[in-house]
């Protein structure tokens, strides 16, 4: 078992000696850089002293539980990649996690898009297949968690956690079965986007059997691409909180007040064109919806442009240097990184236990419902 006195999420970054002045010799002329360049290096030296060897101090205490990777589609693609030793074609891997300050990831299981059907239930259990090799695979690095205590313990380990989740909400094929053998399986997060019982209108009745059984479980609905009225209907519907980990575009206001009272949490995307915009897209989401609903989605790995300074998941204590420049309180930090994502899932795991069990419903009687 690792030692923790050796977690090198703990590790400060070196800076190099500048040498002896008088050996300088006149530098050449260095070509213009680009207005993001220009932007980038700000970001950098932005810094206040201190502020990224703090940064990695708080992240060794409550590291990133990042809410959504896109490692398991890249490794289906490129199977020779090495998680341990790295590869030029990701964007994660064991070494940059803990660099990182990186304790748990969700690793995505959305399904290419011209997968349907039966075609996508059998890509996806394909990739829980695959998550569940390479942490096999990799012992050292990682560890599967099924809930907020295994999460706990894989970072007490100095492990980094790996979830299951977000399923695609079509890879279900409209069957509550289906959804009960995935959250077997481990997963436990699921989107409702893309499905005929999400529309623009909200939920059809099918829908809220969905939610309704995501709730029984312990499943986390996932509001990431549905449309503002889903969201809206969806958060008057579910009894445990919900989560959004990767929606494309800005949440609407009166939604992340609704996720408040909720108590879910609103996971902004690490892909803006700089560190001082997705700062600003966290800033913002914490007075709408309260530092206690604000969580991260590094979104590597999924094909997404990413700032030259957050390049990857070795990046993330920029970010956090750049809240604290901010003055984001370490408390409010501590809740950004680990706690709220911790909490959701525990509530969600408590929601299942105090739901009294029953017998669903039949697929075929829902679907005869919404018709």
């Amino acid at each position: 078992m690792a030692d923790l006195q050796d977690d090198p999420h703990a590790a400060t970054v070196a800076v190099g000696d500048l040498g002896d002045p008088a050996a300088h010799d006149p530098a050449p002329p260095m070509p213009r850089p680009s207005t993001k360049e220009s932007a980038e290096a700000a970001d950098s030296a932005g810094h206040a002293p201190g502020s990224l060897e703090r940064a990695r101090e708080l992240l060794a205490a409550h590291p990133i539980a990042d809410g959504y990777s896109g490692l398991a589609r890249v490794l289906r693609d490129t199977p020779s990649c090495d998680l341990e030793q790295g590869d030029r074609l990701l964007e994660t891997d064991i070494p940059r996690l803990r660099d990182g300050g990186v304790g748990a990831q969700f690793w995505a299981l959305h399904m290419p898009p011209e997968c349907t059907g039966d075609g996508a239930l059998s890509a996806t259990l394909e990739q829980i297949d695959l998550v569940r090799a390479q942490v096999a695979a990799w012992p050292e690095g990682l560890r599967l968690a099924l809930s907020a205590n295994d999460m706990a313990d894989a970072r007490n380990c100095g492990r980094v956690a790996t979830l299951l989740g977000p399923v695609a909400g079509a890879a279900l094929c409209d069957s509550l079965g289906t959804l009960r053998a995935y959250h077997a399986l481990g997963v436990r997060s699921l989107t409702l986007a893309g499905t005929r019982w999400t529309d623009g209108t909200g939920l059809t009745r099918f829908g809220h059997e969905v939610v309704r059984e995501m709730n029984r479980l312990g499943v986390l609905v996932d509001l990431s691409g549905c449309s503002p009225e889903t969201m809206r209907r969806t958060l008057t519907v579910a009894r445990a909180p919900v989560v959004i980990s990767h929606h494309p575009g800005q949440v609407p206001d009166d939604v992340l007040s609704l996720l408040r009272a909720n108590h879910g949490v609103c996971m902004v995307v690490c892909t803006a064109e700089t560190i001082r915009e997705t700062a600003d897209r966290l800033d913002h989401v914490r007075e709408v919806a309260g530092p206690e609903s604000v969580a991260l989605s590094g979104a590597y790995d999924t094909g997404t442009p990413h700032a030259p300074s957050l390049k990857d998941v070795s990046c993330f204590p920029r970010l956090i240097a750049e809240l604290l420049n901010r003055d984001w309180p370490d408390a409010d930090i501590e809740s950004l990184t680990w706690l709220n994502v911790s909490r959701v899932l525990r509530d969600a795991e408590f929601q299942a236990r105090a739901t009294r069990p029953r017998r669903a419903p039949s697929t075929a009687t829902l679907t005869a419902l919404d018709a």
